[in-house]
């Protein structure tokens, strides 16, 4: 739930490009790319970073893997099954997007009226934010899920969406207005609270009457914890012992509009469709959704969707996460490939391995995780030490032997072993992209650079 080297943002990350490449399988016959498939989806089921996943790739009229792995439930031993719900975090938000603009094309309102004339009582600042900025996060509304320790102490609680407006309403925007891009879910559940206010009904019940029920998603749902909820998955975390536990409760109705869906590999295929394949948003609504503009152009992303390129291919993708799930899902319309990855654990990037195993349906080369090098002990030695790492907010990060490997862990999150590349450079399992750069001198470390989604960020040795 709070941004880390180890942790999707509260909700959703957006995808992003891919970077390292090697050789794989060219575009191979469907009974090939199956046999990959299955070897690549079993690869990351069964090295012990996710308790279960639920994954659906389909290329056209071609089902390539439709499979589930591990538990659904680790205390009672229960298999994962492709009928599994999960929550599925801010894949939510292009279904609030998509009803945005149904609404939009409805003559209900326009992406250039403000927030203030649709829902009452708000800061007077936020008032003049347009629908479009809250859709493609350039609002600078400060995000309720930045809060931190505030926030995370209130998680039991249930919220409408005027409460989760109190915990920022004071608090100065991120930027001014439409000049920048930050992730946001405040943003979403304002758009909630818009649909609710146009629609006449709950957002919940506007998703059934409007999207669930006609295209026959009969497990999807907002996702309450009371109600009973066939074939529901259990969520976990894992703590410092990088052992699984069940995750921390959070009370359903605080995500809202902006991540509080659950749903099934079936079912998000079939939403996957229905989106791409025009039966959702008009062809205009679609490509409003779909191009990013002003300040989100350069994060490539439109409206509840991030927009990257795999090879040649354009993709279409959101991930979300949220305690004890993390998701994938994306559409490549060029191929009318559909690629959704669920997790019920919070720990391991879902990302990866969807972006792994569109290649291989696409024939694009395979990323492959970067050669390590073997250090010594006494050279592991040099690195321990507690490092200031602010991301979001402060937070100690510190790093120490374990097993004979170098394993960092930053307060609060799960441990990870460090992966050694040469150099006084690092790698993590979960995400090859990632690099921890270790600054020595005279064989001591002075700083530890975190290098992820292009930033850098020096983390000093703590005194």
């Amino acid at each position: 739930m709070r941004r880390s080297f180890a942790c999707a943002v509260a909700f959703v990350s957006v995808a992003m490009p891919l970077g390292l490449v090697a050789q794989s399988t060219a575009l191979a016959p469907v009974a090939r790319t199956r046999v990959v498939l299955d070897s690549l989806a079993k690869d990351f089921a069964m090295n012990g970073m996710v308790p279960g996943t639920a994954i659906a790739v389909v290329r056209g009229r071609d089902t390539l893997l439709f499979k589930a792995y591990g538990k659904a439930n680790l205390e009672l031993g229960i298999p994962m099954t492709v009928t599994s719900v999960f929550r599925i975090g801010s894949v939510t938000k292009q279904f609030t997007s998509s009803t945005v603009m149904q609404l939009v094309q409805q003559g209900a309102l326009a992406v250039t009226d403000t927030i203030g004339q649709w829902v009452p009582n708000l800061p007077v600042a936020w008032r003049g934010v347009t629908v479009a900025q809250l859709l493609n996060h350039t609002s600078g509304i400060p995000s309720y899920t930045e809060l931190g320790d505030p926030w995370i102490k209130r998680w039991g609680e249930e919220m409408t969406g005027a409460d989760i407006v109190a915990l920022t309403a004071d608090k100065p925007f991120d930027f001014p207005v439409g000049t920048s891009w930050k992730y946001n879910n405040t943003g979403y559940v304002l758009l909630g609270m818009l649909i609710e206010a146009r629609s006449g009904h709950s957002w919940g019940d506007d998703f059934a009457e409007r999207f669930f029920t006609p295209l026959g998603m009969r497990s999807t749902r907002y996702c309450e914890t009371r109600p009973l909820i066939a074939n529901r998955a259990s969520g976990y975390s894992r703590n410092e012992k990088d052992e699984w536990l069940n995750a921390a409760y959070l009370a359903m109705s605080q995500p809202h509009a902006a991540g509080a869906l659950c749903s099934t590999i079936g079912d998000l295929l079939t939403w996957n469709r229905a989106l791409h394949g025009g039966k959702v948003v008009s062809a205009a609504s679609y490509t409003s959704m779909t191009t990013p503009t002003g300040a989100a152009e350069a994060k490539h992303y439109g409206s509840g969707l991030g927009i990257e390129m795999l090879g040649t291919h354009r993709v279409v993708a959101h991930n979300g996460g949220i305690n004890g799930f993390l998701t994938s899902n994306m559409y490549v319309p060029d191929a009318q490939l559909s690629v959704t990855v669920l997790t019920n654990g919070d720990y391991a990037n879902p990302d990866k391995i969807a972006h792994q195993l569109a290649r291989a349906a696409l024939g694009v080369p395979l990323e492959m995780p970067p050669k390590s090098v073997t250090l010594s002990p006494t050279v592991m030695m040099t690195y321990v030490a507690k490092y200031d790492l602010t991301l979001d907010a402060p937070h100690l990060f510190s790093v120490y032997v374990k097993d004979d490997a170098l394993c960092g862990v930053m307060e609060g999150q799960s441990p990870a072993k460090l992966i050694p590349l040469g150099n006084d450079t690092f790698g993590v399992a979960f995400d090859s992209e990632v690099r921890l750069i270790f600054t020595m001198v005279n064989g001591k470390p002075t700083k530890m650079t975190l290098r992820q989604n292009g930033k850098d960020i020096d983390a000093p040795v703590h005194p």
